[in-house]
């Protein structure tokens, strides 16, 4: 390897507590200090922490790529995958799933470590923790804003073809079309692969109910990405109006598109843009924060200011 790589970056397995209930993820520093956030990565059903941290070629990996841009990456395995699954083997409901997080959160990395706070980058089913944990006005876990792709509130396919933990649901619909991947992405995918906790599986149909409610209690910045090839979820111009009408009380919800990618974006081609695009949304949301008629100006070349 040379300095130049962008994967010399150290990632290195940690255990956050979250009131007693062990939650693993994989972790990278980054050189600022403080950093300028903590970008906290949720895996989608059936995944694991290691979705964020392509190796297959450089570059892909958003651990990596966020910490060579200043940010402390924390890709959490969700409760009910990792280390958290021998307590809770049947997985638990996002609002389980949502306390255990928010625990973990507010201790982890206090004052300067945080930087300017957490930002949310989630795929899939972790896009549902996500915005639950975007419901919750938390002085101990200051939220920046979220990126959810791979996540919509109307299905694309009926539920009995849902992943579950006897099934992975419909292949083809989790990649799409195979150019769009490294040809060894697949190859080692296995490695990643976890079963879906049957909790977490029973309540993912009822996510289209559930969602208005959970995204009229969404207090930041929120950004949909779709893949171009996503098909799970509907993103047709009548399904994103449905997304986004219920976000009355964010202060920025929009809808983006990710080209020449498939349902799970982050093991693509298209990996390092997408993470670029959404990196680029927290510094907007930075940016919009620090813009406010009422909050200080800063040097954007300086470290974000500590909030928590």
């Amino acid at each position: 390897m040379t300095p130049s790589d962008p994967d010399r970056t150290e990632v290195r397995p940690v255990i956050l507590d979250a009131g007693g209930t062990p939650l693993s993820g994989l972790l990278t520093t980054g050189t600022a200090a403080p950093p300028r956030a903590v970008v906290v990565a949720l895996h989608g059903g059936g995944m694991s922490a290691g979705y964020f941290d392509s190796r297959v070629r450089p570059g892909l990996s958003l651990l990596r790529l966020g910490a060579r841009l200043g940010y402390r990456v924390l890709a959490l395995d969700r409760p009910g995958y990792g280390a958290s699954a021998r307590r809770h083997p049947e997985g638990l409901g996002l609002e389980e799933q949502a306390a255990l997080v928010r625990r973990a959160l507010a201790g982890f990395a206090p004052g300067a470590g945080r930087g300017a706070g957490f930002f949310l980058v989630a795929h899939s089913s972790g896009g549902r923790l996500a915005l639950r944990l975007a419901g919750d006005d938390d002085p101990r876990v200051p939220l920046i804003g979220a990126d959810v792709s791979g996540l919509g509130s109307r299905f694309a396919t009926g539920p009995e073809a849902l992943p579950g933990p006897h099934g992975r649901g419909a292949w083809r619909r989790h990649w799409g079309a195979l150019r769009n991947y490294p040809p060894d992405a697949l190859l080692t995918s296995g490695a990643l692969v976890r079963p879906v906790p049957e909790r977490e599986a029973r309540e993912q149909a009822r996510w289209p109910a559930m969602y208005p409610g959970i995204a009229a209690r969404v207090r930041i910045p929120v950004r949909f990405t779709f893949a171009e090839q996503e098909q799970w979820w509907r993103h047709d111009e009548e399904a994103v109006a449905a997304l986004l009408a219920p976000l009355t009380a964010a202060p920025r919800a929009e809808v983006a598109r990710q080209p020449d990618a498939g349902h799970n974006v982050s093991l693509g081609w298209a990996a390092r843009t997408y993470h670029l695009r959404a990196l680029a949304f927290l510094e907007e949301c930075l940016l919009a924060r620090d813009a406010a008629p009422s909050g200080p100006r800063r040097d954007p070349s300086a470290p974000a200011p500590v909030t928590g």
